[in-house]
């Protein structure tokens, strides 16, 4: 029947974020968190942007997805991924977190997020699909 089953789980998306010459780091986005919108970032990938650091909380990186929020909070956890629509940017957090701005979270870091700290202002940044 010529039926492939793709790596990809309909419910869970695996990526690599990588900060160029620094470090790689696994994550997954979680379609259930914010159907729409994770839906929207895994059609759009690869991202490649410059780093931001986010109140000493998180690194974030800006992105072309336009999209609203689904499920807001302005609570994290270390190791949370999740979707500011200001910038359309994704954010990863590598410590627990009370922020300012409304976010949907979409995700996890599987490794330890906490190399996230050695990420400097204008770090090049690429997440894509972890295709092994």
């Amino acid at each position: 029947y010529g039926i492939t089953l793709s790596v990809v789980s309909v419910s869970k998306i695996s990526l690599i974020l990588e900060i160029k010459g620094k470090f790689k780091i696994r994550c997954e986005l979680k379609r259930h968190l914010a159907p729409t919108l994770v839906g929207k970032i895994s059609r759009s990938l690869p991202f490649g942007g410059h780093s931001h650091i986010l109140e000493k909380n998180a690194i974030y990186f800006q992105t072309a997805v336009e999209a609203g929020l689904q499920r807001t909070r302005r609570e994290f956890k270390k190791g949370d991924v999740a979707f500011l629509s200001v910038g359309h940017a994704i954010c990863f957090f590598y410590t627990d977190s009370k922020i300012q701005k409304e976010m949907s979270p979409i995700g996890r870091i599987l490794d330890d997020p906490k190399i996230l700290e050695t990420t400097e202002p204008g770090d090049e940044v690429i997440l894509y699909c972890d295709t092994g």
